[in-house]
């Protein structure tokens, strides 16, 4: 089967090209080598290509840069979107990456699949948006998965920032007041492959991994496990700050935990809990460091 992923050099990127089934020929192209915002490329691509599946890895997650430079998130977002649904012929699925940012956060419940959408940000409106071209263009031949607080052992994301600032200052202030689910870039990577292999699969999915906490509490088992596999050499007291205490440029959801049991029944796969999917990236961190 002919895959072409886009976004191949971010986190969930790099973990579908080392997780790809030997069954799979994968076409990984960065954002340097095919820029979806640019229609007549991807026409062309798609042209020469000719690929079964496209799984659109490719978007503008810069969450607060997003407040500033809305014209380029718009145009990844919703725009790249559009391309790649009229570049694509009606027998090319489309697998959409998508974001617990399109929810307001002000639900006490995870949020099912079928909660209506109210983003807060920049970043959340043009995901969301990305997601309606779908629906209304291609929602035969299309699968939208969300997911959320995405993270791996390479790449810039909240696991890396806080191990580096928890070994290198004497203590460490994180939100408290923002309820989530951390992800495995990896786990998620895993569940799209088996989207990969069930063509009927399509909609809107949720996957992110199992159990909620928030900000502070990842950071809180970050050090524990941190310290129990050699990546940091000392404790140091982290304060559960509030959103308040924190201002950022975006808004971002107070509660966005995600409704996942009709994802886990429709592709036969259930995810581990945000802890012990955090413990192996941790473990394959330190792996990495020791054999450098």
């Amino acid at each position: 089967m002919k895959i072409l992923l886009t976004g191949a050099n971010g986190q969930l990127g790099t973990e579908l090209q080392r997780l790809v089934p030997g069954d799979v020929q994968l076409l990984a192209l960065s954002s340097q080598q095919l820029d979806i915002t640019n229609a007549a490329q991807v026409q062309a691509l798609m042209q020469q290509h000719q690929p079964a599946v496209v799984i659109n890895a490719a978007a503008y997650t810069q969450v607060d840069k997003a407040e500033s430079e809305s014209e380029r998130a718009w145009a990844v977002n919703q725009q790249g979107v559009a391309n790649l649904v009229s570049a694509t012929g009606a027998n090319t699925r489309l697998l959409h990456i998508s974001t617990d940012f399109v929810f307001d956060g002000r639900s006490q419940t995870p949020y099912a699949t079928t909660a209506t959408p109210n983003p807060l940000s920049v970043y959340g409106k043009s995901k969301w948006a990305g997601e309606q071209v779908l629906l209304a263009k291609a929602p035969q031949r299309s699968c939208i998965v969300r997911t959320a607080w995405l993270y791996s052992a390479g790449s810039k994301n909240f696991l890396n920032t806080m191990l580096q600032l928890l070994e290198n200052r004497d203590s460490v202030r994180v939100v408290n007041d923002q309820r989530g689910t951390p992800t495995s870039a990896a786990s998620l990577a895993e569940a799209l492959w088996r989207v990969v292999q069930k063509p009927q699969v399509q909609g809107i999915l949720h996957w992110t991994d199992a159990g909620e906490t928030t900000w502070y509490g990842f950071a809180c088992e970050i050090q524990r496990l941190g310290l129990k596999h050699g990546l940091l050499s000392k404790q140091v007291p982290i304060q559960p700050i509030t959103t308040s205490e924190y201002p950022t440029p975006a808004q971002r959801p107070a509660y966005s935990v995600l409704e996942k049991e009709g994802t886990f029944a429709a592709l036969g796969l259930r995810a581990l809990s945000w802890q012990e999917s955090l413990e192996k990236v941790i473990r394959q961190r330190a792996d990495e460091q020791r054999n450098r």
